[in-house]
């Protein structure tokens, strides 16, 4: 099974690993707009522009591999304009979008997981067949993201719960709800490295470091990564 940690010697949390098994069994995944073999092969190109290997791809198209290699090594100077282009080329869109940069974040966090911890990166998944399901919300609007994003009344059956009782969430959730199964994967992940989006509310949620030493660490590599959010 994927993600044992059984040569090292820390206390990981069962939670860490479980939101890791489930990002790698989305990623193996047909989404919404890539099949699973191409959102593993988004994984794998994100792999290598973080080691600045100029990999290409047979599956994929130019723009995609452009777009995730831009992520994963310039994403500070992304803008607008940027991403205007790349929605406008030859096999993206931005339903298409939103769901590469899902791929690119989760796989991209897992790998500098093993990375802080000396290990070598969990080998990826192998796709499972089928066809993207094309669904969209039933309403998206352009806000405060480049993307549109989904109020809770534009989200189809099954996914009303999405803000829980809100309309919208705060906009590091609702950024990429034009595939509104993105939200529940970042909620996940995010629980498991971070903070559940509940605990975030919280002044000192129960962890084996307070949150203020939380916000330090994060706040320390944001900075590294040259966040911008």
């Amino acid at each position: 099974m994927a993600f044992e940690y059984a040569a090292v010697d820390l206390p990981i949390r069962e939670q860490t690993i479980s939101s890791q098994r489930m990002s790698w069994e989305m990623i193996a995944n047909p989404g919404r707009w890539w099949t699973g073999a191409e959102r593993v092969e988004i994984a794998r190109i994100g792999r290598a522009a973080r080691d600045f290997e100029a990999v290409g791809s047979e599956i994929l198209p130019d723009a995609a591999v452009y777009a995730i290699q831009k992520l994963v090594v310039d994403n500070a100077n992304l803008n607008r304009e940027w991403y205007e282009d790349i929605i406008a080329m030859t096999g993206m869109t931005e339903d298409r979008y939103v769901e590469l940069v899902a791929v690119v974040v989760h796989s991209l966090s897992i790998d500098e997981f093993h990375r802080a911890l000396g290990l070598d990166l969990e080998p990826l998944p192998d796709p499972v067949g089928g066809e993207p399901t094309r669904q969209r919300p039933n309403l998206a609007e352009q806000r405060y993201s480049w993307p549109p994003i989904v109020p809770k009344t534009g989200l189809n059956p099954g996914d009303e719960m999405l803000y829980g009782p809100l309309e919208w969430g705060a906009n590091v959730i609702s950024a990429l709800s034009l595939v509104p199964e993105n939200v529940r994967w970042l909620h996940d992940l995010s629980e498991g490295h971070y903070l559940s989006f509940a605990e975030m509310r919280q002044p000192d949620p129960l962890r084996a470091i307070s949150r203020s030493q939380i916000e330090l660490i994060a706040a320390r590599v944001s900075a590294l990564n040259e966040c911008f959010y």
